[in-house]
């Protein structure tokens, strides 16, 4: 029997997939856990209990078919969340409810071109004071700020011009001739009779012996039409009714019948749109700084734009970012637009190329960061990132949760949080449906950090959204036996879920969204019993000082990977191991339990036990531990709602046949 000691300096590889549990080869085996639960991996190293979740307000029924969390940033001081359901938009401003949209008296705008089934896939993009929604079974609504943040002006977006699109192709040879007045540009066709029509706006008149195409801009009479010549002619003479051809068919491209954009974004002075139902694999842009205008002119740098990606598969568009490049997701790749020295997208030079084969899932949007482009692959199994590479000139996707894709559970859902000016790592989150889960990364790429861990709560988290620093989310909790819909934020100040606050002096507190519940209870930082909110009340003890907080208490759990010592004789799998002693370095922290052994934090006859638990830095020594396995590991859990953070572990083991 000999004795080693293991230690792992940092956990910032964070929660790994149970398949690697045998890769001691990794080196990232050394950094890694079994179990990250309700913690987050800091960039320096650290595992800390995550923060509490603080009550904001209940939505109705309707959001139990669905809900959507949407930020509106018009800059980082002045901010929006928008909770979405069936027919309703909700409005949240500085962590509150907005009430009396509109003095209509209701907390909400009424959206009922907005379905259940839309939510899901519903897309955004936002320029100043404007946002535009849309879905292929959607006509495109915008959203406009008024003068206070109750005044909201919606409705559907007025055209300037839409794209066409031959859905029903034929020709015909109208017993005419035509005479141009020019064979370039703008083109004014007279013919010999009335042969044309309002409805040939948009249709085409082919030259066939000489060759040209004509685009009819503007019907004037029977015998009148304003063109423009995509194919020049060769002269202005007289063209006998043999020699030309009208080509009809044309139609809008979108509309109630052939569908409406499924994607949008903004880049370099165009909204862009991605997909429809009839087109799915179709790209438009707007006119330059003419935002609903999509008339393609004569073609000249500033005119609209428009591609249909083909390749030998389907590749129906699920997202488009406005990134290094305008960037395009579909469900059978990802593909990009090349702008060679960063010059302008114009219709000259517009083309789309494949970048990567994986796919993106439809239902979960994209998110950018510093490096990429973050996206959920089609089946829901792992988190990639589109990204440039310097080196090869190209772009490239990686699997970002290479280590942890046993987190996914059909994921739905996908915010970013950017660094803060107490969190040096920017927070990436996805809701998985299947369990109600709360994947978060941490990442900080510049130092190769990309650390996930699992959050739970008392119920299922529906919906995530970010508003600048502040991250929202809808949860769905159980209360009184009925499922509620709650709005709610993660608080850095607060230990429990679904919290309620108060900074003064009191010997209750309301809490009618947790009525009949049993809550924790906080008075001035120091945990109370266990109360039952009755009456919609909870009444305390013993009056609080200064501070009161109430709300449902969750567990951190941390477990280290299977131990095994790098020695040389080899490995030490299979060998019977006990923990004899556990040294944990700590940071700011009250309470933890090690492998079942609670570690003490406060000593008799030094404290006032209704004073709170001093905070506490540096090594605390727990053992000796009992029991031999062949695994060798250390759980840290904590099922009180105090601070808690572990920098690093150091233990002794004992090593038997």
């Amino acid at each position: 029997m000999s004795r080693l000691v293991q230690i792992q300096t940092n956990f910032s590889v964070g929660e790994i997939d149970p398949l690697l549990r045998a890769r001691i080869d990794l080196k990232q085996y050394y950094s890694a856990l079994e179990t990250a639960k309700n913690v987050i991996i800091q960039p320096q190293g650290g595992a800390r209990r995550r923060e509490g979740l603080r009550f904001i307000t209940s939505l109705d029924a309707g959001a139990a078919n669905g809900v959507r969390l949407i930020p509106f940033e018009f800059n980082t001081s002045d901010s929006y969340m928008f909770a979405i359901t069936a027919g309703k938009l909700y409005v949240f401003r500085d962590k509150a409810l907005v009430t009396n949209i509109n003095g209509t008296g209701n907390n909400f705008l009424a959206v009922s071109e907005i379905t259940a089934a839309m939510l899901s896939t519903l897309r955004f993009a936002q320029s100043a004071d404007t946002i535009i929604f849309v879905h292929e079974d959607l006509e495109p609504i915008k959203l406009v700020r008024g003068a206070n943040n109750s005044t909201w002006t919606k409705s559907t977006i007025s055209f300037t011009e839409r794209p066409y699109y031959p859905f029903t192709l034929s020709t015909s040879n109208p017993a005419a001739d035509i005479t141009p007045d020019s064979t370039t540009d703008n083109v004014k066709i007279t013919a010999g009779a009335s042969v044309f029509a309002q409805s040939n706006e948009h249709q085409y008149i082919n030259i066939l012996s000489t060759f040209g195409r004509l685009r009819i801009v503007d019907y004037v009479s029977g015998t009148v039409v304003k063109c423009v010549a995509e194919v020049p002619l060769f002269s202005t003479d007289v063209i006998s009714q043999n020699d030309w051809e009208l080509e009809t068919g044309y139609e809008n491209a979108w509309s109630s019948t052939k569908g409406w954009p499924k994607s949008i974004t903004f880049h370099e002075g165009r909204l862009w749109f991605a997909g429809s139902k009839s087109l799915p694999s179709t790209v438009w842009a707007s006119r330059v700084n003419d935002f609903f205008n999509f008339d393609k002119g004569e073609g000249l740098d500033d005119a609209s734009l428009e591609a249909t990606i083909s390749t030998s598969t389907l590749n129906s568009c699920t997202d488009i970012f406005s990134g290094r490049d305008l960037q395009i997701f579909t469900t059978g790749g990802e593909f990009y637009v090349p702008q060679a020295n960063l010059t302008p997208i114009t219709p000259s030079n517009f083309i789309v190329k494949i970048a990567t084969r994986n796919g993106s899932k439809a239902d979960v949007g994209i998110v950018g960061v510093d490096s990429g482009t973050l996206f959920i692959q089609r089946k829901g199994k792992s988190l990639n990132e589109l990204a440039f590479t310097d080196t090869e000139l190209a772009y490239n996707t990686s699997n970002v949760s290479m280590l942890s894709g046993h987190l996914f559970k059909t994921p739905v859902d996908m915010a970013i949080r950017r660094a803060t000016s107490t969190d040096e790592s920017d927070r990436l989150m996805i809701v998985n449906s299947e369990d109600g889960s709360l994947v978060v990364f941490s990442l900080l790429r510049s130092q190769e950090v990309t650390a996930p861990a699992k959050f739970t709560t008392d119920g299922e988290f529906v919906s995530i959204g970010v508003d600048v620093d502040t991250i929202y989310a809808v949860i769905k909790r159980t209360v009184n036996s009925a499922a509620q819909y709650y709005v709610e934020y993660f608080d850095n100040t607060l230990h429990l879920d679904s919290a309620v606050y108060s900074a003064s002096a009191a010997s209750s507190i309301a809490a009618a969204h947790l009525n009949t519940e049993t809550v924790k209870v906080i008075l001035d930082g120091n945990i109370q019993a266990d109360k039952t909110v009755s009456g919609n009340t909870v009444t305390f003890d013993r009056s609080s000082a200064s501070t009161i907080e109430v709300g449902l208490n969750y567990t951190v759990e941390i477990k280290t990977m299977p131990v095994e010592p790098q020695i040389q004789a080899g490995s030490m799998r299979g060998f019977k191991k006990r923990i004899l002693e556990v040294n944990a370095e700590l940071f700011e922290t009250q309470a933890l339990t090690v492998n079942s052994q609670q570690v003490q934090f406060r000593q008799f006859g030094e404290d006032n036990l209704d004073s709170s638990v001093s905070k506490f830095t540096g090594i605390k020594t727990v053992g000796p531990l009992l029991g031999f396995d062949k695994q060798g590991q250390i759980t840290i859990t904590q099922s009180v709602p105090l601070d808690m953070t572990v920098l690093a572990l150091d233990y002794k083991i004992s090593v038997g046949a």
